[in-house]
């Protein structure tokens, strides 16, 4: 008897971890689809372009993005790349933006996954919550990710859904808005 009650909370137990673990995966699937593609700025001011594309680095990480950023914001020409990078952390999904500092690094660079000590130290993560028909997260600080992005200097949420990215600044209300070009 007790046997068979170890043997079935043994079984609970890896099917419902099996059925957690695909659940995040989902999530991260979610996340890694709803990016893909090319957004446009839609608020007054915003001229950048998004550009995320799919990257394979490592086996292992099958849902990295490319993220090329250009055009320009109010007076300013950007452009700025690094990768986004996905991945479990326990029930959670952790986003990571890691930026490329060298504009000579594209998603087609021999060395698109490799990062200098400064590209890793000024990286930018949060977790992804579901909200709605998408995703949501913010920046952990004022300076978080204030070198990974230039002119992000304070909390910022960051809101996905289908189609659409927006991105606002916690303290001030300034929003960046951007919708998917094309189909």
């Amino acid at each position: 008897m007790k046997t068979r009650f170890a043997a079935a909370v043994i079984l609970a137990v890896a099917f419902g971890s099996r059925a957690f673990a695909q659940d995040v995966d989902s999530r991260i699937y979610q996340i890694a689809s709803m990016l893909s593609g090319t957004y446009e700025g839609s608020t007054p001011g915003n001229h950048l372009t998004l550009t995320l594309t799919s990257v394979a680095l490592e086996p292992a990480r099958p849902y990295d993005l490319f993220l090329t950023v250009n055009g320009k914001f109010e007076n300013d020409n950007i452009y700025q790349q690094g990768v986004i990078r996905l991945e479990t952390q326990g029930k959670d999904v952790y986003f990571t933006y890691i930026p490329h500092f060298s504009p000579q690094v594209t998603a087609l660079s021999a060395d698109a996954g490799v990062f200098t000590e400064r590209e890793l130290s000024a990286a930018c993560s949060f977790v992804m919550n579901p909200r709605g028909d998408g995703f949501y997260g913010d920046t952990l600080g004022t300076t978080s990710c204030a070198l990974a992005m230039r002119g992000a200097v304070g909390k910022w949420e960051v809101e996905i859904e289908p189609g659409t990215i927006r991105v606002r600044n916690t303290d001030s209300g300034e929003t960046l808005r951007f919708r998917k070009a094309g189909k």
